[in-house]
């Protein structure tokens, strides 16, 4: 009987086809998952924003007008020692803690806005004013009011 030592397994060409294959699946579904996630990264900066917005009328409702930009957003949180200085500061704050953007980094606040009373914005991916895609500025009041 002739016994003959034959290897299985796969060829090269074989293996070539399949990475072939999956590279080209990847490059299918990869920007339908990146662009999801910039979706909810969007979805989260205007949940946080409705929140901070709640929490400003709040502070404005037991103090007649809202933080000014030097006291900022932490006015939320601590109560301010800098001018004016609230009277009717709620004893457990407005805000349990100040959120961070998608990014990491802290919301920006700046009272009077150049068009409304206050303006709450993030600088995107980047950090840095202006640009397009992920790194684009969002503003409070670049978000469609729903009603």
């Amino acid at each position: 009987m002739k016994q003959t030592n034959r290897q299985t397994g796969f060829s090269l060409i074989e293996i070539m086809v399949v990475v072939v294959i999956i590279g080209l699946l990847a490059s299918i579904v990869a920007p339908m998952v990146l662009d999801r996630a910039d979706e909810a990264r969007i979805n989260k900066v205007k949940a946080d924003f409705k929140n901070i917005q709640t929490a400003l009328n709040l502070y404005r409702i037991d103090n007649y007008v809202y933080p000014s930009s030097e006291q900022g957003l932490e006015a939320l949180v601590t109560k301010p020692a800098l001018s004016p200085v609230p009277r009717n500061w709620r004893s457990s704050g407005y805000l349990d803690q100040l959120p961070t953007d998608p990014w990491g980094s802290k919301y920006l606040y700046i009272s009077p806005g150049e068009t409304r009373e206050y303006d709450i914005y993030t600088q995107g991916a980047d950090g840095v004013a202006g640009g397009d895609g992920p790194n684009t500025d969002i503003s409070v009041w670049d978000q469609p009011e729903e009603q």
